[in-house]
């Protein structure tokens, strides 16, 4: 099935203009037949010529291919066959045996398997006809004959019926040849297996590669997930990437300040397995509201497994701005654009006095919602023996905000004018002396719920 689970969260669902959060995509695979059970018949040549060498090395090789399907199915700690599969071992010589039914149990199969010896001719006939009964004809598990001889028919009747039988029933077969003292004979291990032969047929003349011979049938058999990922991630413009952390599996690397590769080279290749990256990023817009998290997100793999992620979204809230005094009107000017210079009249700008300008910005704490504030702002200047001089008072409404809950309010541009000619620096310079001042700030909340007895107050 490959690729079982795919999902991408993050975490918090809603977010400061400036805040961060960290995401997090998992991917789940798994070998095929832990999403489509099978039951496997496991077919054993013991016929004489196995004697000796041959049939420790198929015993061992069997014993092996038992281990990878229990493992790839995630098979108990027991020792069991897992996800709905069964396996059954079918041996044969002169006839053949069912030596287990299809089963589950590890130690019982690789009981079953020990306790061959070697003697007689060779039935491939009769293997095919006792391993095809040993399917339950009512199961929907795929249905699996995995044949292994050393040799050419010497017993029973013609093979070659009984495999086509097998296969017309949905069977497919798998032939595993050691070309061994009787001259196995290929071109008939083709015939019997399910095409193509290139994957369902294996031959070597050394009995040392029947373990591997059987490791790699039953590594196809389960089939890994997914192979050769390669995950893009690129977030939406109102975010960029801050970090990533090492992933489970595979590695990261940031492809640009809003874009990263995960790259995994298999996952869920022998049993099921999850993988996990986890990256933050940061909030760099300028508006609030609910906002997607990526931009997009691509994924391929050398199966061609389909995945899609999921797209979250955050609420990000931004600071209630208020700003009660307006800049000055600009005045438009237009250059020409193949102008070296330009000379405009700008109209006439009334130098009312020489001064400066302060420009405050405050934030006034835990404005709970509906709540309108009154503001104050006292200016003194400090002279040179600290004697306070005012400067200004201004009071303002700020108006209600409507978040959920009781939010901060910046207040921006509060501008107060400081003629030089009230200078209390006691400096003789006429321009640009160091200036020394305090500000207070008296806020409260206008709108409230309480009444006097008897008082009638409208809001």
């Amino acid at each position: 099935m490959g690729i079982t689970n795919s999902n991408k969260v993050i975490s918090a669902e809603r977010m400061d203009c400036d805040g961060s959060l960290k995401v997090t995509l998992a991917l789940t695979a798994a070998p095929d037949i832990i999403s489509n059970p099978t039951d496997i018949a496991l077919v054993l040549d013991r016929s004489g010529s196995m004697a000796g060498t041959p049939l420790v090395n198929m015993k061992a090789g069997a014993k092996t291919f038992i281990d990878i399907i229990s493992q790839s199915t995630g098979g108990q700690p027991a020792g069991e066959i897992g996800s709905g599969s069964h396996i059954g071992i079918v041996s044969f010589a002169d006839t053949a045996t069912q030596d287990t039914q299809m089963i589950t149990s590890v130690d019982t199969l690789k009981d079953a398997v020990d306790a061959l010896s070697a003697g007689g001719r060779t039935n491939h006939a009769d293997a095919f006809s006792k391993a095809t009964a040993l399917f339950d004809p009512n199961s929907s598990n795929a249905k699996v004959i995995v044949l292994f001889t050393d040799g050419k028919t010497t017993a029973g009747a013609p093979p070659a019926p009984v495999a086509a039988a097998a296969r017309a029933q949905g069977i497919i077969i798998y032939c595993i040849g050691l070309l061994g003292s009787d001259g196995v004979d290929v071109d008939a291990l083709n015939d019997w297996a399910t095409d193509p032969d290139a994957t369902h047929v294996a031959v070597t003349p050394d009995a040392s590669e029947l373990e591997e011979l059987f490791a790699e049938l039953a590594a196809n058999l389960s089939k890994p997930g997914a192979t050769n990922i390669v995950i893009d991630e690129t977030v939406a413009s109102d975010f960029t990437i801050t970090s990533i952390l090492s992933p489970s599996v595979g590695s990261a690397a940031m492809l640009s300040s809003t874009s990263l590769r995960w790259s995994i080279p298999a996952l869920g290749v022998t049993s099921s397995e999850s993988a996990t990256l986890e990256f933050f990023i940061r909030h760099v817009g300028q508006s609030a509201g609910t906002k997607l998290v990526n931009e997009s997100i691509t994924y391929s793999d050398t199966e061609g497994n389909v995945v899609d992620f999921p797209e979250p979204t955050v609420t990000v809230e931004c600071d209630v701005v208020v700003t009660p005094e307006e800049c000055p009107v600009p005045v438009d000017l237009t250059v020409g654009g193949c102008s070296d210079s330009v000379v405009m009249d700008m109209g006439d700008v009334y130098l009312e006095s020489l001064g400066r300008i302060l420009q405050l910005d405050v934030t006034i704490k835990h404005v709970c919602p509906n709540k309108r504030v009154a503001l104050a702002v006292l200016l003194t200047e400090v002279g040179q023996n600290g004697v306070e001089y005012p400067r200004g008072t201004k009071t303002m409404t700020i108006p209600a905000h409507h978040f959920p809950t009781c939010r901060d309010v910046l207040v921006k541009c509060i501008k107060f004018v400081i003629p030089e000619d009230l200078d209390v620096s006691g400096s003789t310079q006429s321009m640009c002396n160091p200036r020394s001042f305090k500000v207070r700030f008296i806020a409260h909340t206008i709108d409230s719920s309480f009444r006097c007895c008897g008082a009638s107050i409208t809001l």
